[in-house]
């Protein structure tokens, strides 16, 4: 019987077949031979994820050279619409948003495009993909038919669509399939208007050729709620999983047609506090060979995870909100900064036995440079800095309003108001519903008192007179990426209550330390005689010298706690050491100026060290959990 089933999985496509070649380019399915055609002739890809979101524009050419050197014929990439469409109605797609550049640079290296638009990506990106501005309709339906989702989304992907066309391989291009929606089936609406909507949608845009896909989890609830009639039916799964059950599970879905696993995962995502995550190499490239030996098309996700620069990492929510990392390594065949390991050797070993290598050698490893240690000086403590951070001063509320409602989306912002008595003990400050969306640092006066989190840490006590001034600075550690709490907003979510009395009458600041730190506004505002340490939310900043170069580099912050870091204009993403395991964060050459100093800002939210010194590496630390201080 398990001969039978192995005969049946495996794809005609392995048998020689006859076809006259095509007059025109196509790219299509065979469903009498199971398997892709391209222009008439059975072919099989062997993909990898790239995420261009999460890779400086400067080394996009390097990481697909890379995979096209490996025996990639394909690559997967995600399109997050919050990427391009920060601003309702604004779309970018300038610089390290230029996802036709990029497209062009995989046709010019010989690689294919498997398209996923989304509208939802999941990723471990923030919220999906899908942009914050959404959440300003209290009642909306994320991933669903209802009108105040369906009308944004659609305008979107007309936009997205429409300049995707020209790339389809039919019409000259390099995209030979396009995802619908992702992974649908693990999203409780189960909405198939929805998904009828949206095939439809790219039916419009793309015409009737291209190939229209869904890709969905290893279970029959997911594989139901996430497919279609019209659209080919994938699935994905990783090394913890059989082979044969999961294609025949396919097959349940799609009797005919090529096998497709369209995220075999080759590692996996940290959370602060995990333990960085890895898959072994010799179960990956084992595993690899079986499916290509079956004729199955794979593709490895992901391929090179690259970074949530900024504030773009995701965040899932089981039995309580865990934020993703900034670096995305994923324990990938490329690093995150782009070398080759020893992984990616294992798999290139693989598939030689199924389609010729590129001949010549494989791109090196971009240099590293250790720069050494960096002293910061103390700029200001937010609440002193609210007139740089905050120009356009405060929203006041009677009681707290959410980052979406002042429309915040990312960052942070500082909710200000008084002690409405005298509280000479110490007192509860609690968020009785759970309301601090993510983390909550706290001043009386200027004085740091602790901090409140989201799910774990709802009461803190807090001491002072009546009128003190009470400053809560709230940051969004990302939105949910995955599941049914997507619709994630940030910020106060609810009344704050000190002992019996609700706090009320709040000015809330806006904070744009992006800007502050592109104008160069933090690094003017050096003080000289500025150089203890502090607790509670501080600003620093200091200069790395020029040396001639700007190779990669990685800053390591021992003895800091928590917060965000700046080279020059770039906002590098969160550091957490003591909570681990990401220890270093990835500064690529090209953020760096060989000739002129490099400005150096660093968002410390609990406490700094008395050496205030940051050190810039020549190699990545990702797997510590925690760290002695």
């Amino acid at each position: 019987m398990k001969s039978q089933t192995t005969f049946v999985l495996l794809s005609l496509c392995l048998l020689p077949i006859i076809f006259v070649l095509a007059d025109s380019r196509s790219f299509s399915i065979d469903y009498k031979n199971n398997c892709f055609q391209k222009d008439g002739k059975p072919f099989q890809y062997i993909s990898g994820s790239i995420h261009y979101s999460r890779i400086p524009r400067e080394y996009w050419k390097d990481r697909l050279l890379k995979m096209y050197m490996t025996g990639l014929n394909a690559i997967q990439v995600y399109v997050p619409w919050n990427f391009h469409g920060t601003v309702q109605g604004v779309f970018n797609f300038a610089g390290d948003r230029d996802l036709e550049y990029f497209l062009n640079l995989a046709n010019q290296t010989g690689l294919l495009v498997i398209l996923r638009p989304g509208p939802y990506i999941c990723a471990e990106w923030e919220m999906g993909g899908l942009p914050a501005w959404l959440l300003q309709k209290p009642n909306i339906i994320l991933r669903s038919a209802d009108t105040d989702y369906l009308k944004p989304a659609s305008e979107w992907l007309a936009v997205l669509l429409t300049k995707m066309r020209p790339w389809l391989y039919q019409n000259g291009g390099n995209i030979i399939s396009v995802q619908v929606e992702n992974e649908y089936g693990s999203y409780f609406a189960c909405d198939y208007n929805y998904m009828r909507h949206l095939h439809t949608l790219f039916r419009l845009f793309l015409g009737e050729d291209v190939i229209l896909f869904t890709t969905d989890g290893n279970t029959d609830k997911e594989m139901i709620c996430g497919t279609l009639e019209g659209l080919y039916a994938t699935i994905d799964f990783g090394t913890d999983t059989n082979i044969t059950a999961a294609f025949i599970r396919q097959r349940r879905f799609e009797p005919k047609g090529p096998l497709v696993n369209s995220e075999f995962y080759t590692g996996w995502l940290d959370h602060w506090g995990d333990k960085h995550a890895s898959v072994d190499t010799v179960k990956v490239s084992k595993m690899l060979g079986e499916m290509l030996s079956m004729g199955a098309s794979v593709n490895m996700y992901m391929f090179e995870g690259g970074t949530n620069f900024g504030y773009w990492n995701g965040a899932d929510h089981d039995s309580r909100f865990r934020s993703v990392v900034t670096s995305y390594d994923y324990n990938a065949p490329l690093s995150e900064a782009g070398d080759p390991t020893d992984k990616l050797l294992a798999i290139r070993d693989v598939i030689k036995n199924f389609r010729d290598i590129p001949v010549g050698p494989m791109p090196p490893a971009t240099p590293k440079f250790a720069y050494g240690f960096v002293t910061l000086q103390k700029v200001g403590n937010i609440s002193s800095l609210l007139d740089t951070l905050s120009p356009q001063g405060p929203v006041r509320s009677q009681y707290p309003l959410t980052f979406e409602e002042i429309k915040q989306y990312y960052g942070f912002m500082l909710y200000r108001t008084t002690l409405p008595r005298n509280v000479p003990e110490p007192t509860p400050l609690i968020s009785p519903l759970n309301g601090i969306h993510d983390r909550a640092y706290v001043s009386v006066n200027g004085v740091y008192q602790g901090l409140m989190e989201r799910d774990t840490a709802l009461v803190m006590n807090v001491t002072g007179q009546q009128g003190d001034q009470l400053d809560i600075l709230v940051e969004n550690m990302g939105r949910v990426n995955f599941g049914s709490y997507i619709n994630d907003k940030k910020g106060l979510l609810g009344n704050l209550i000190l002992g019996n009395d609700v706090l009320t009458d709040w000015s809330i600041y806006p904070l744009d330390i992006d800007t502050a730190v592109a104008n160069g506004w933090l690094q003017a505002a050096h003080s000289g005689s500025a150089m203890e340490a502090g607790d509670g939310p501080m600003i620093y900043s200091g200069t790395l010298k020029s040396t001639g170069l700007a190779w990669d580099t990685f800053v390591k912050l021992n003895g800091w706690t928590k917060g965000q870091v700046w080279v020059n204009e770039v906002n590098l993403g969160r550091y957490w050491p003591q909570r681990g395991p990401q220890q270093t964060l990835y500064v690529p050459g090209p953020f760096l100026s060989a000739t002129q100093p490099n400005n150096i800002t660093v968002l410390e939210l609990e406490r700094a060290p008395s050496h205030r010194r940051i050190l810039f590496m020549d190699r990545p630390q990702l797997n510590n959990t925690g760290q002695k201080t």
